[in-house]
């Protein structure tokens, strides 16, 4: 064993008295050399005695001062120890590996487990793996939790260079450094937080989507019987979810209620969309209503035009729904229904005028679809470009990025010699032309990152949107004038019906009224489905410009390896739960297999029991679904989990970097999914 012995001041505290016999035998040589020996005996003998007594003295100090030290070092370390066990913060040692070591009494006392217990730490919070132990940093902070407390754990290493007595309650192997692990209880600050954003402030809008349709079948003295049931109903769901509603006008009411409440909301499906349709005192059509709600910001302001831009959304998607907006994320509920025909003109007439101003205004139109662009979207396109002409602006439409159904359309408007050679233009032509003094009118789509070319909605402020589709979260927010009608069968119609109410109607020539006249028919599968008294009037005023049945119809004539893959997509269909029909159509050798899948999904919901039918293609590497319905099963629904969409009936999605059995399985899982959570 090493001798212990004092260093430092103490040691020099004890042995400067030891010093000063230097000082006395100094003295004892002057006083020899000056006063004489009898004086320096006399000093000799002082300094002898001095120095025997310091000696002594120090000798015998020396040890009871190094025991006293020993002790007070002792006491101190038991002290320190007892502190640390007794420590009323949770703490604990591991290796450098996450193995427990050792715990106080508090940490003990908050796992129930005992001074034996040597398990990884990850084996009492799962939140603290191999990787979040201190490695290069020295230390790591992290939340975890134990039960229903909440703390905030930290990590920090300890270096150590020797290692305990034999005495202490644990054993340490060669190592560079342990880590001690403190948890600070953080569960009251939890609470406070979870309670202050239980409490944010959650604005609201609500509309009677169809307050005229449904007021015109009832008997003026009934009609305030029925908006005060409307009004019971509202008043009693605010209230229950403690919110308060209040009428701004007579279809139109704002609301507000907190976190909390919109939570219980969204996790029955706002369940008063339901409710309003029982109101019912002789009225032919139920009342539906749709919801547009802010929620994210910690300004009312903020909320309150969040909430404006979530109704807009909700009523352009057809109603009957509930649209929450939380910053940059919308969450859609409710929609399942389909949506209601309106049959005034107004709105159409409207659009009408306000589009012949935008095209009057500018130097030159430029009109698009979406990718793929399709019969509808070019006989729309063409529509336009027809009244752009009429304003005597110059037109083109963007089209090189079309379906093989639509290529001979295309053809035969370029060999006719009274159009334009730049009538169709590709996306690097239309990025030339499109400026300031442009109109680009974009058609059968509001999905910016659906449009046939993306970049020309950043190259102008002018923006028109005409469009028969539900909207989404990724819709064209700069549009000046913005047309979309969910219940229009298609866009040709919407444009059909814009025509007539120009200053000066269009006369469409036979070969224009033919385009539109065959988007309707494509759209609505043979006025089959999707149909309204609209639909049929824009077909008869198109018949009326001269659109050919026959013409069209020889337009869409399969030939025989369309058929024949066609068939195989029919034939090979896998009944899922006796109602969904789900099958894979091949696309080698096809000039427009997604064509060919939407004809397959048609076909599909003629077989007896089918409610929906869902196709899917491989096309220009990416994955395509083709979903059809009848009236049971709203399929934009499940396309939009897949990040598609279209409507109740006629839906679709396209998914890149999928292949066709990773796109089944997708499509399947999703089915399931939707129908555990009652959305289908």
């Amino acid at each position: 064993m090493k001798k212990l012995k004092l260093t430092g001041q103490l040691k020099s505290y004890l042995e400067w008295p030891l010093a000063l016999i230097l000082l006395w035998a100094v003295l004892v040589v002057v006083l020899f050399l000056r006063a004489g020996r009898p004086a320096g005996f006399i000093a000799l003998a002082f300094a002898a005695a001095y120095a025997l007594i310091t000696l002594v003295i120090y000798l015998r100090t020396s040890p009871r001062v190094m025991q006293e030290m020993i002790s007070f070092a002792t006491e101190y370390g038991q002290v320190q120890k007892k502190m640390l066990k007794d420590f009323p913060i949770p703490y604990a040692i591991l290796d450098e590996d996450g193995y427990m070591l050792w715990m106080n009494d508090e940490f003990i006392a908050l796992t129930g487990k005992d001074r034996h217990f040597h398990r990884k730490v990850s084996s009492l919070f799962s939140e603290i793996g191999d990787e979040d132990l201190p490695g290069e940093e020295k230390q790591k902070s992290m939340p975890v939790q134990l039960g229903d407390l909440h703390f905030r754990a930290e990590l920090q290493k300890i270096y150590v260079d020797e290692m305990v007595s034999e005495e202490d309650d644990f054993e340490i192997d060669d190592t560079e450094y342990l880590i001690a692990l403190s948890l600070f209880d953080e569960t009251e600050l939890e609470r406070l937080a979870f309670e202050r954003e239980a409490n944010k402030p959650v604005c609201g809008f609500l509309c009677i989507d169809n307050y005229d349709e449904v007021l015109e079948g009832v008997e003026d003295v009934r009609k305030s019987l029925l908006l005060a049931l409307v009004e019971r109903k509202l008043t009693k769901y605010f209230g229950e979810v403690d919110g308060i509603v209040r009428k701004l006008s007579h279809d139109r009411y704002f609301f507000q209620m907190r976190k909390y409440a919109l939570d219980e909301c969204e996790e029955e499906k706002f369940p008063i969309l339901d409710d309003v349709k029982t109101v019912n005192i002789g009225n032919e059509l139920a009342l539906t209503i749709s919801i547009g709600i802010g929620f994210g910001s910690e300004s009312y302001v903020q909320n309150t035009e969040d909430a404006n831009a979530a109704l807009e959304l909700a009523l352009g998607r057809g109603g009957d729904q509930a649209v929450v907006k939380e910053g940059y994320k919308t969450r859609f509920f409710g929609g399942k229904t389909e949506t209601t025909e309106r049959f005034t003109r107004v709105k159409a007439r409207v659009k009408a005028h306000a589009l012949k101003e935008i095209i009057d205004g500018k130097s030159r139109v430029i009109v698009m679809g979406h990718k793929l662009t399709d019969i509808d979207a070019l006989g729309a396109a063409i529509g336009i470009c027809k009244a752009a002409m009429m304003s005597g602006k110059p037109a083109h439409i963007v089209a090189d990025d079309v379906t093989e159904d639509v290529k001979p359309v295309i053809e035969g408007f370029r060999k006719d010699a009274s159009y334009e050679q730049d009538l169709f233009i590709d996306r690097e032509k239309a990025k030339e032309l499109t400026g300031a003094d442009t109109a680009l009118v974009v058609v059968d789509t509001n999905s910016q990152s659906y449009t046939a070319c993306e970049e020309l909605l950043h190259l102008t402020n002018t923006i028109v949107v005409l469009d028969h589709h539900r909207q989404g979260s990724d819709r064209i927010q700069n549009a000046v004038l913005s047309y979309i009608e969910p219940y229009a069968s298609s866009a040709c119609e919407m444009v059909a019906e814009i025509l007539q109410y120009f200053d000066e109607e269009p006369k469409l020539r036979s070969m224009e009224a033919d385009a539109m006249y065959a988007g309707i028919v494509v759209d609505t599968s043979g006025f089959i489905t999707r149909t309204g008294v609209r639909t049929f009037e824009a077909a008869a005023y198109l018949r009326r410009c001269g659109a050919d049945i026959v013409r069209v119809r020889k337009l869409f004539r399969d030939d025989m390896e369309d058929l024949r893959a066609r068939s195989k997509a029919v034939a090979a269909a896998e009944i899922v739960d006796d109602i969904y029909a789900v099958s894979v159509c091949p696309s080698e050798g096809l000039r427009a297999p997604t064509v060919v899948a939407a004809q397959a999904a048609n076909e599909l919901l003629d077989v007896v029991g089918i409610r929906a039918s869902f196709v899917l293609t491989d096309f220009n590497e990416q994955v395509y679904i083709s979903a059809r319905a009848i009236d049971e099963v709203n399929v934009q629904l499940i396309m939009e989990r897949l990040g598609g969409g279209g409507h109740m009936n006629i839906a679709g999605a396209q998914l890149p970097d999928y292949t066709i059995d990773e796109a089944k399985k997708l499509l399947l899982d999703t089915i399931r999914e939707m129908k555990e959570e009652g959305d289908i």
